[in-house]
C-alpha cells in the first residue's frame, strides 16, 4: 500500500468536541492523538490546531469523513500524491458543508472534464453563471469562508503522526 503525507487543520470547534476530534483522528490514524489547541482569534470561544500525518493513501477521505457534519467545526485536510493516487483536498464549514478536490503534484485542484462541461452546459442553458460555477469547481466559497480563519492560524504548533501500518 503506497504511503502519503497529508496535513489536517482544524480551524474552530468548540472546546467540547476537542477531545471528540482526537479521537476520531485516532481512530483514523491508529494511533492516539493529542492536539496542540489554541484559541482561535477569528471566532472568540473556539480553538485550532493542526495535524500533520503519513499514513496509506485515501487517509484524507477518511479523515474528512469522520469530521464532517459537526456543527461549529471547519476543518481541512491536505493529502500530497502518491505512487498510483492523486492528491486530495478536502474544505469543511456548517454553511458550505463539504468539498472535495483532486489535487496534482503541484497542488494545484484538477477540474474533471465533465464536471467543466457540465457547468457550461448550466451556463449556456441560463441556470447559472459561468464564472460562479467554476469558482465554486475550485472550491472558493470555501476558500472565501475558511480565510479569516487560516490567516488566525500563522505560527500556530504544528505535531507530526505516522500511521502504524
Amino acid at each position: 500500500m503506497a504511503t502519503t503525507r497529508g496535513v489536517l487543520y482544524v480551524h474552530t470547534v468548540p472546546s467540547a468536541l476537542c477531545p471528540h476530534v482526537e479521537w476520531a483522528a485516532g481512530g483514523v490514524l491508529g494511533v492516539p492523538v493529542k492536539l496542540d489547541w489554541t484559541p482561535q482569534p477569528a471566532a472568540q470561544g473556539t480553538y485550532r490546531a493542526e495535524l500533520s500525518w503519513q499514513a496509506e493513501a485515501g487517509t484524507a477521505a477518511k479523515l474528512a469523513s469522520a469530521l464532517r457534519g459537526w456543527q461549529k467545526l471547519r476543518f481541512e485536510v491536505t493529502e500530497e500524491p502518491s505512487n498510483g493516487a492523486e492528491g486530495e483536498r478536502y474544505s469543511f464549514t456548517p454553511e458550505l458543508g463539504i468539498f472535495h478536490a483532486t489535487t496534482g503534484v503541484h497542488g494545484d485542484i484538477m477540474v474533471p472534464e465533465e464536471r467543466l462541461k457540465a457547468a457550461m452546459l448550466k451556463a449556456a442553458a441560463g441556470e447559472a453563471d459561468l464564472t460562479e460555477e467554476v469558482e465554486r469547481l475550485l472550491g472558493r466559497p470555501w476558500d472565501d469562508e475558511l480565510e479569516p480563519f487560516r490567516y488566525a492560524g500563522d505560527g500556530a504548533p504544528v505535531r507530526w503522526l505516522h500511521q502504524v501500518v
